[in-house]
């Protein structure tokens, strides 16, 4: 049998062919490689998604607790944020400008001249707006949102003028500082109108200092994003923040504009306009605005001329050590304020100047880190126990139609208090003892003042 031929070779494909099957082959793996990574970002963004939509259920259910929700309480909260996420965002703009940098390099006259600037908004305040808002007391929502609209222009004003050496600029920072104290005081005395009566005023204004919190903290990062871009466009993102609190506080419940039981008559308006609680918790706080406005500027100085031993290499750390601690402790004060129930607001205000001069004694003779830190904490929860438990007690003693000019002439009083102690702490020496043992002074007499009013005011029953 003859030997058959071998089969012959299949023919090779040619090279377009060999380009064409390996390009199918790419082209099917990058559709599985990109579908996969399609379904992997899909869950991913959900995920995301989910977990942003998990944090504002969380905190809408957190402001709506305990009737907030259906008394309106709940809507002042949200527009609260919206007013410190705006005001956060107007802080960091102008945080480099000449009027609000102060380097620690400049000389303590200009540091003075400082202080002298931050009264302006205040001596606007109290003699001018408190007065008009209480003469119009059915219109808190439009005056609200007047202190938003106002802020939103003058922002876009501030954009325009602060990359240059436009004259507006001035005039438009302070605006925006006058408007933010008026929005102080016309949220503040709208409270006791929106707050349900099983939460409590201190309790209520825990909560909206808290939703301050929250806005600032979250408005900060993407203010300072926008910065990066120049100062302007933080400025810009600060007018669409306002913007947004305008519409708020027009959507406030009509509740905000009715007397709700407040006195509408003008009769007795010659009697004491200030109960005697309020004069007290007044005393107070001014005493621990005093020991705040000192400690923010003795320790600044004192810590970059004599630091710590051992911490002399890293005084803006040490500095921050206290800072960080007095702004932990104002957290703590406001977290206290809002979960604590059936809190004494004319209690607590004694208590917590009773604690911050303990506490600056003890800073006087132990002075050291332990006790520094020791002291801005305490100063931290104090200051904010105490102004909240103020804010309960005016809202609560002052009659409606003067309300709004109480809480002008208290934010003036607590204002000066801090210039005071900041002058005082420009220009006592740079001695620890001898600086806080002055601060320490000051406080016990205020101290004693106060427990000697208690005893006044409330003997002891036969």
């Amino acid at each position: 049998m003859a030997d058959e031929d071998p089969a012959p070779d299949p023919p090779r494909p040619s090279r377009a062919g060999r380009l064409r099957r390996a390009a199918g082959a790419t082209g099917r793996g990058v559709r599985v490689t990109g579908a996969a990574t399609a379904h992997g970002a899909q869950r991913v963004g959900g995920a995301t998604g989910r977990g942003a939509r998990y944090v504002v259920r969380q905190a809408r259910r957190a402001s709506h607790a305990e009737g907030a929700g259906e008394s309106g309480l709940a809507r002042l909260i949200e527009l609260h944020a919206f007013n410190a996420a705006g005001d956060a965002a107007v802080a960091i703009s102008l945080a480099g400008t000449l009027f609000f940098q102060v380097p620690t390099e400049q000389a303590r006259g200009q540091v003075a001249l400082f202080l002298a600037l931050t009264m302006l908004p205040f001596a606007v305040v109290a003699p001018l707006i408190g007065p008009v808002l209480d003469r119009f007391g059915r219109g808190r929502r439009w005056a609200v949102g007047t202190t938003m609209a106002v802020r939103a222009f003058l922002c876009w004003v501030l954009a325009d003028a602060v990359g240059g050496e436009s004259i507006a600029m001035f005039p438009a920072a302070l605006g925006v500082l006058v408007s933010s104290k008026a929005y102080g005081v016309t949220r503040a005395a709208a409270v006791p109108r929106l707050a349900p009566e099983r939460l409590g005023l201190v309790k209520a204004n825990s909560r909206i200092s808290l939703a301050g919190i929250v806005g600032a903290g979250v408005s900060a990062p993407l203010a300072l994003l926008a910065s990066l871009a120049g100062p302007e466009w933080s400025l810009r993102y600060a007018f669409a923040v306002f913007v947004g609190g305008t519409i708020l506080a027009i959507l406030l419940p009509a509740r905000a504009d009715e007397p709700g039981g407040e006195e509408s008559s003008r009769v007795g308006r010659r009697r004491a306009l200030v109960p005697a609680l309020v004069v007290r918790a007044l005393r107070c706080n001014a005493g621990l605005r005093l020991l705040s406005g000192f400690l923010t500027l003795y320790m600044a100085f004192l810590i970059r001329v004599e630091p710590l031993p051992g911490w002399e290499d890293r005084p803006a750390l040490l500095l921050g050590l206290v800072i960080g601690a007095a702004g932990l402790g104002n957290t703590i004060g406001i977290a206290l304020g809002s979960m604590l129930r059936n809190l004494r607001a004319e209690v607590v205000v004694v208590v917590v100047l009773i604690a911050d001069t303990v506490a600056v004694v003890g800073g006087a003779l132990f002075y050291g880190l332990l006790a520094l830190v020791a002291l801005g904490l305490t100063a931290g929860v104090s200051q904010s126990l105490g102004k909240l438990s103020l804010d309960a007690l005016i809202q609560r003693d002052v009659p409606g139609h003067t309300r709004a000019s109480a809480f002008a002439r208290s934010e003036t009083l607590l204002q000066l208090s801090w210039v005071l102690g900041g002058f005082l702490g420009i220009a006592l020496p740079l001695v620890p003892r001898v600086g806080l043992g002055t601060a320490a002074l000051l406080l016990v007499a205020v101290a004693c003042w106060v427990v000697a009013g208690v005893r006044r005011d409330d003997p002891a029953p036969a």
